[in-house]
């Protein structure tokens, strides 16, 4: 048995480190020509007993219909559309944001996730997405960080040339 193609799985979600991310991730996929897997994880509502409850399917089904047009909507803003140079893929989950990244890459794919800032609260009341992929990531993992005074960031094509790029890259005697 051949093992699977590798892809680039990048989690999304709606804030400016994640299009960073979700930037990169396009970027590697394309350079490496290979399949783009973008997760949205929504967090599962906390019942004791969620079984016992008659809505849970359907808050589930709505849950990821809205984490599936979130995707889109990314994708949308940052691309135009999903790019259609490279083979891609939504996935819509709901749990806890680490564990389903790492369960859904595999060994020879590479797992993207950004850094960005969050405040006292945020980190208090919900885990770390970044540092339980540091520590359980099978795979190859690339944190994107969010590019100082990026927090307003709404989206660009990707035939743009953000000045952050000329930040990363090496500096010519010219500049």
């Amino acid at each position: 048995m051949l093992p699977e193609e590798p892809r680039v799985v990048v989690g999304v979600d709606d804030t400016p480190a994640s299009r960073w991310a979700l930037i990169w991730a396009v970027g590697a996929a394309r350079l490496r020509s290979m399949a783009l897997v973008a997760v949205h994880v929504s967090r599962a509502p906390v019942h004791p007993f969620p079984e016992a409850l008659p809505y849970t399917h359907a808050v589930r089904q709505l849950e990821e219909a809205r984490s599936v047009e979130l995707i889109q909507t990314l994708f949308d803003d940052m691309a135009g559309g999903a790019p259609p140079d490279i083979s891609t893929l939504a996935i819509a989950r709901l749990g806890e944001p680490g564990p389903l990244l790492v369960e859904l890459a595999r060994p020879t794919d590479l797992l993207v996730v950004g850094r960005g800032r969050r405040g006292a609260l945020d980190r208090l009341l919900f885990p770390s997405t970044r540092r339980y992929c540091t520590s359980h990531a099978r795979c190859p993992l690339v944190i994107v960080p969010t590019p100082p005074g990026s927090d307003t960031m709404t989206g660009f094509g990707f035939a743009s040339r953000p000045a952050w790029i000329r930040w990363l890259s090496p500096r010519h005697p010219a500049e």
